[in-house]
């Protein structure tokens, strides 16, 4: 991605506006739970929070590598960053000028960090084949999961209970509060990013192959694949009200997918049977520059 993110509607794609500053690629983006601020984290070596309204920047957080992950916490008070220091740090949006909360002891890069626990905890994952829970009362690593491969992408489920790992050919899920492994389930491609569906039946996930698979979450049975990218698919992410998700590839788009194909929905107004069919394989795209 370029230096100027992009707003859109979720349901529809329609692009809302362009976020101006970044002076390098675009790494992570994230919108706080009441789509009022956004957070991006750049090439630059920064990242920045701005007015998801006005599309006007409000802070900005100077780092010394690339800023890979950005996030909320539920308050909207603090972002957490993850860079190519190996570090992970809070920054108060309500003290922008006081030193962040650092989170050492990765031993490669950071892919993504998330607030989780009522925010009282930090969860990464880094390159260097590991998950790691710090506790932000003491600052100190409290649990650890290790991988046979790189952890690609965390995602914390809509209700804070099921943690999804995209690691390998491998989805695997995890108890929030313990980091007692669920399940795990083994799918056809090197997998990038993966989502889980609001209600926990079904979730997504795309990597090396081009491709998007669905999978059955209680028997962890692919349910379809489909090939709608040119090249590799580097994130998935449902909508909060689960009715669609969105994939992002380094083919330079962004498709948006019905989970429930024809069903009336932003963009998809299907009346005739063959509108029907052809909706599976014709996902909405929209172009990412």
């Amino acid at each position: 991605m370029d230096g100027s993110p992009m707003l859109r509607q979720g349901d529809t794609g329609d692009w809302v506006g362009t976020f101006e500053g970044h002076k390098g690629a675009v790494w992570g983006v994230a919108l706080n739970k009441t789509a009022t601020l956004a957070a991006t984290g750049a090439a630059d070596f920064t990242g920045k929070v701005w007015n998801a309204i006005t599309g006007t920047e409000i802070h900005s957080f100077q780092h010394k590598h690339i800023v890979k992950s950005v996030g909320f916490d539920s308050s909207s008070e603090n972002i957490v960053t993850g860079s190519n220091e190996k570090l992970v740090r809070v920054f108060n949006l309500e003290q922008p000028q006081a030193e962040p909360e650092m989170y050492s002891g990765h031993g490669g890069a950071i892919k993504q960090a998330l607030f989780c626990r009522n925010d009282k905890c930090i969860i990464s994952a880094a390159e260097d084949k590991t998950v790691r829970l710090w506790d932000r009362l003491s600052g100190n690593e409290v649990q650890r999961l290790t991988f046979p491969n790189n952890p690609n992408s965390l995602e914390i489920s809509a209700d804070n209970h099921i943690l999804t790992v995209a690691h390998g050919t491998s989805i695997s899920f995890w108890d929030v509060e313990s980091l007692k492994k669920l399940k795990e389930v083994k799918v056809p491609t090197n997998v990038s990013s993966a989502s889980l569906h609001p209600d926990k039946h079904v979730f997504v996930c795309g990597g090396e192959d081009f491709k998007m698979y669905k999978f059955d979450y209680i028997t962890g049975n692919e349910i379809e694949s489909f090939k709608g990218h040119f090249g590799p698919v580097h994130s998935v992410k449902f909508s909060p009200d689960g009715e669609l998700y969105a994939s992002g590839s380094e083919d330079g788009t962004l498709r948006l997918w019905q989970t429930t194909v024809g069903k009336t929905y932003g963009l998809w107004k299907c009346t005739e049977p063959n509108e029907l069919n052809n909706s599976l394989n014709s996902p909405r795209e929209v172009q990412a520059n």
